[in-house]
């Protein structure tokens, strides 16, 4: 009785997304989101750390660059896929329909478990030609191979915690999966340092860590969704593909999913070009993308906060709230970035230290921070709008702006240009250049068109 009590009280709690301050509800699913992501790219970072310092600059660049891509590549399409499985949740969650919740939560689990089995299979056999056919340097190929193999191995529990924790953040519970990731990277932190540092298992060892940790994170969410008593509850017996909902989860997760993977194709290629310039850039690139991370953790949280704030009140029939939020969400992403760049632009050089004392690096490093940093504040158009668009189940269009204005003139720049002046700004250039233009096709569609910019819009129900 005590513990349906506590659930009770956590229902009506998660469900202030429906009725609370606006700015409030967001800024409180917001933190967690954000902390969460934190400690989730710590993961990685924490790696970069340990063996940048303790093994060298080539295994730096192996567990940072390219394979980091490729990883994005693969686990960014199923996160991808998954947010169908979030915004179905949230919608039904907000319109009280149980049974619907029920079967959505079991289905999404079970394709969390078919796509980990496949992750992985591709991951461990594709890693050695995928690196080779992106010129990954000798002198650390070895070094990729060895961790991109280990990472993969841990595909499903890492998929079963992404899906996990989507499913609770639909509900509006973003402090339980901040906590076991938190759990997790307090693991990984300890593991790398025994492994590496003390055992001498270089990249191996900090793959393996991050294994373990992650596997740690999703047996946690598991146990808090098989004990609940609300809607959500997951009941292994009942872990199947319903064939209808899974249909509606990959029709919404389906666009971002392929989202994710042009993205990172297109990063591919910018990887691509980045590896013919040489390790100590490889290395300063790698450096420079766990300083930016932290923009894109800021962002990720808002853009996850505004879809799950979208798809409650959406399911609920509160268009008015829907666009008041979307409002005040892009006031505080933008502020957000515009602080960020100011701090990483004039202090960004005592972070790259943190990474490696090496002078040529650092060298590299500044140049690409100096350049890219001011151009953060372009990006947020394309994430709030498109999270609000996935809130609503509007998810086409948006993948089609962000492949046609990101990716297609991503390839375009790197094919052309740098070949004309085969440097790392005119590389890194692609960036701001491409995000300004898909920006300005966000808010022209998100006007103009969307059911969210009309007037009088019709609601879930």
């Amino acid at each position: 009785m005590e513990r349906m009590i506590k659930n009770k009280e956590l229902a009506d709690e998660q469900n202030q997304i429906t009725e609370g301050v606006i700015w409030k509800q967001l800024l409180l699913f917001f933190f967690p989101i954000l902390f969460g992501t934190f400690f989730q790219q710590l993961y990685n970072t924490v790696d970069a750390i340990v063996v940048g310092q303790f093994v060298g600059k080539e295994a730096l660049a192996a567990v940072g660059g390219p394979t980091g891509t490729l990883i994005n590549l693969l686990v960014g399409f199923f996160v991808g896929l998954s947010s169908g499985a979030t915004v179905i949740i949230s919608q039904f969650y907000g319109a009280k329909r149980e049974d619907k919740v029920g079967f959505a939560v079991h289905t999404s689990v079970a394709f969390s478990i078919l796509c980990g089995l496949g992750i992985m299979a591709v991951g461990i056999l594709g890693a050695p030609y995928a690196l080779s056919m992106m010129g990954t340097p000798e002198d650390i190929l070895e070094h990729a191979i060895l961790y991109i193999r280990i990472y993969f191995l841990g595909s499903i529990p890492n998929l079963i915690y992404n899906m996990g924790s989507g499913i609770l953040r639909a509900v509006g519970d973003s402090k339980r999966p901040l906590l076991f990731l938190i759990t997790g990277c307090l693991t990984n932190i300890v593991l790398d340092v025994v492994l590496v540092v003390f055992l001498r298992m270089g990249v191996a060892g900090a793959a393996a860590a991050t294994v373990f940790s992650q596997t740690a994170s999703s047996l946690f969410v598991v146990a808090v969704l098989t004990r609940t008593h609300e809607m959500y509850r997951l009941v292994f017996s009942r872990i199947r593909l319903d064939r209808r909902m899974l249909n509606r989860i990959i029709r919404i997760g389906l666009p971002a999913g392929l989202q994710s993977v042009m993205y990172s194709l297109s990063n591919v290629i910018i990887q691509s070009s980045v590896n013919s310039l040489g390790t100590d850039t490889i290395a300063a690139w790698t450096a420079y993308g766990k300083i930016d991370s932290v923009f894109w953790m800021i962002i990720n949280a808002f853009g996850i906060s505004i879809t799950t704030f979208v798809g409650q009140n959406y399911g609920a029939g509160k268009m008015e709230r829907v666009k008041k939020g979307i409002r005040q969400c892009m006031a505080m992403t933008v502020a957000s970035a515009l602080g960020l760049s100011f701090v990483l632009y004039h202090f960004g050089f005592y972070i790259f230290k943190i990474f490696t004392t090496d002078v040529a690096v650092l060298e590299k490093g500044m140049e690409i921070l100096h350049f890219l940093v001011p151009a953060f504040v372009t990006y947020v158009a394309i994430e709030i709008y498109s999270g609000a668009l996935r809130g609503i189940g509007d998810s086409w269009i948006p993948m089609i702006l962000t492949m046609l204005g990101v990716c297609a003139l991503r390839v375009a720049w790197i094919l052309v240009a740098v070949p004309l002046r085969r440097t790392i700004t005119t590389v890194v250039f692609s960036y701001p250049l491409t995000w300004t233009v898909t920006s300005v096709l966000f808010i022209i569609y998100f006007h103009r068109f969307s059911k969210l910019g009309r007037k009088k819009a019709s609601s879930f129900r």
